[in-house]
Parts: structure tokens; C-alpha cells; sequence
């Protein structure tokens, strides 16, 4: 069995972390951006990120994607699709069929 080494890296605002995979994102970064409030703070980074990645930062945008579509994004799990539609249902919408 490997054991993975963790590196020291520094972000581009200089934080300072550990990390053990190529994986380019700061630990300190992130939590910086998890919003306060909205259907994006209910969701894990990497699924936030995926709907931000693609354009989706309203519950409007959201609401003319299928689940299907949402699923296929990279990062984006079915554990989230719950907190999804119960986000959308409290505004009236639905994903698109």
C-alpha cells in the first residue's frame, strides 16, 4: 500500500496548505466562498462549483436544466438533487422534464 505525501503549496492570496493530490484548489479559498445564504450554501463544494462552472447560479437558470443534465455535470452527485428540488419547489419551480 502507497502512502500519498502531502506538499506544501501556497495559493495566489499566499495561503498556505497541505495537499496530496494535483487537485488545484486552496482549502482556505473555498471556505472563503460558501455563501452565506441561497441554494448554492446548501450544496458541497465540488457540486456548487459545478453549477457555478457552468453558469448556474439562479434557482431560474437551475429550473431550465433537466436532472439528467444536472447529474452529467463533473461533481455533481445524487445527494445533492433533493436539496436541489426542495430549493426549487420552495420558489414555485421544477427542473425541466
Amino acid at each position: 500500500m502507497t502512502t500519498s505525501e502531502k506538499n506544501l503549496r501556497t495559493c495566489n492570496k499566499g495561503h498556505k496548505y497541505y495537499k496530496s493530490s494535483d487537485c488545484p484548489t486552496c482549502p482556505i479559498c473555498e471556505q472563503e466562498r460558501i455563501p452565506a445564504n441561497g441554494f448554492l450554501s446548501l450544496l458541497s463544494a465540488p457540486a456548487r462549483r459545478a453549477l457555478e462552472s457552468n453558469g448556474i447560479t439562479s434557482l431560474q437558470e437551475l429550473s431550465k436544466c433537466s436532472e439528467k443534465e444536472i447529474l452529467q455535470l463533473h461533481g455533481m452527485g445524487p445527494a445533492s438533487l433533493p436539496k436541489l428540488r426542495t430549493a426549487l419547489k420552495g420558489n414555485g419551480l421544477s427542473f425541466r422534464n
